[in-house]
């Protein structure tokens, strides 16, 4: 941990306020409007039908008539590195694929393997569209799937060498950079094939390194989504001074030709609901087309108030919100009720497939036991197994 003498606490705090000042003109903020559904949730279970035990799901995103869900650095060792592929109907387990390996000159030239391959916290994940693959892709390989993550804290698993983390201390974000990875399933091998640091501009007031907080590192960069036209929006939980953000980069095709090196992103400028206050910060996300050539809606979830952020990438339309009633069945052949309404449920991976909405929590530790009503239930919140959420897009939401 770093100590600052008083007059370096004064200075921090200036710079951050300096920060403030030049970078807060950019984010748009207005009075949203506001809506609210409710959703029965499904609890998620292994392919033997087990409960799933802390995979500490936290990306979520749709292919082919199913999810894929990513476990972060905090999960069990065995759920880690993996991709859980689950059903849309019942979101049991169907087939689990990995864990992830390293593409071999990843491996030998990335400052980044180490951590790679131990507990890397993968926070969002994406598919990549396949309007943006074709045969000239040389960064693709034929016969493969290809997903785009992105990691938060690296304070978990190998450390990154001295050596790397100056290399890359002009990030302007945290003493670890996030990571946007390719991840590719080649002859059913799943292996990472592409690595690149993101770098954010001084300006936007995202560098949290003068800031006290030994959470600091995990309030970072925790969705990823990708328009049509190959935009990829990155959701940042909290900047230098507590607010949400976005973030974006245009995806190109040569883009992971180099190993590690920065990719620079861009403030969104988005417009996000006008709080004076955001203890709610915004997660998974996914972009969704109320028609085919519309610019679409990010939808984000905020973490820990069972809502929605429903953003208009036009820039045009105020922040839409949809408080959720979020209930979970329970075990009737011992006296529980059917279904019981959740206290918290820390939602993080968004994933949209044409009107519908599918939503899962990365169960938050702490928190999670005192959804406990009945005894029954108990196994399931302490063995922090996670839900899937499965909801209509309401047009009316956008009207």
């Amino acid at each position: 941990m770093y100590v600052l003498t008083p007059f370096f606490t004064f200075l921090a705090w200036s710079v951050l306020s300096t920060y403030a000042s030049l970078s807060l003109s950019s984010v748009v903020f207005a009075s949203p409007t506001f809506h609210m559904t409710t959703a029965i949730g499904k609890w998620i279970a292994e392919k033997d039908g087990s409960l799933m035990e802390d995979p500490q799901t936290s990306g979520l995103t749709f292919f082919d008539g199913h999810l894929y869900a990513i476990s972060d650095g905090s999960a069990k060792l065995h759920q880690l590195r993996t991709l859980h592929k689950l059903s849309v109907e019942t979101g049991q387990v169907v087939e689990k694929i990995g864990p992830i390996q390293l593409a071999q000159n990843i491996a030998n030239n990335s400052c980044f393997a180490d951590y790679l391959e131990s507990r890397p916290d993968y926070e969002g994940l994406v598919k990549m569209p396949i309007s943006l693959s074709h045969a000239g892709d040389d960064t693709v390989s034929n016969n493969s799937e290809t997903w785009f993550v992105v990691t938060e804290d690296a304070s978990r698993g190998n450390k990154i060498s001295h050596e790397c983390l100056v290399k890359y201390a002009e990030a302007n974000f945290t003493h670890f950079p996030s990571l946007l990875i390719k991840i590719e399933l080649v002859d059913k091998v799943l292996m990472v094939t592409g690595v690149r640091a993101l770098q954010f501009d001084a300006n936007d007031n995202v560098d949290k390194r003068l800031i006290i907080n030994e959470d600091i590192e995990n309030d970072g960069i925790e969705g990823i989504a990708i328009t049509q036209e190959g935009k990829i929006l990155l959701g940042l939980e909290r900047d230098a001074v507590g607010k949400p953000r976005v973030f974006e980069l245009d995806y190109a095709h040569n883009m992971f030709e180099t190993i590690d090196e920065f990719v620079k992103v861009r403030d969104s400028g988005l417009r996000f609901p006008n709080f004076t206050s955001f203890k709610n910060p915004i997660n998974g996300m996914d972009v969704y087309y109320p028609i085919g050539k519309s610019t679409g809606f990010l939808i984000t979830a905020a973490r820990n108030a069972n809502q929605l952020w429903i953003l208009d990438l036009a820039k045009q339309k105020p922040a839409i919100m949809v408080d959720l009633n979020l209930y979970a069945p329970s075990d009737t052949s011992k006296g529980c009720a059917p279904i019981h309404k959740i206290r918290n449920t820390a939602l993080e991976g968004v994933a949209v497939h044409g009107h519908t909405l599918y939503l899962i929590n990365d169960p938050w530790k702490q928190e999670y036991p005192k959804n406990i009503i009945c005894a029954q239930d108990k196994p399931r919140y302490e063995g922090q197994s996670p839900l899937l959420f499965t909801l209509p897009i309401d047009a009316a939401w956008f009207n």
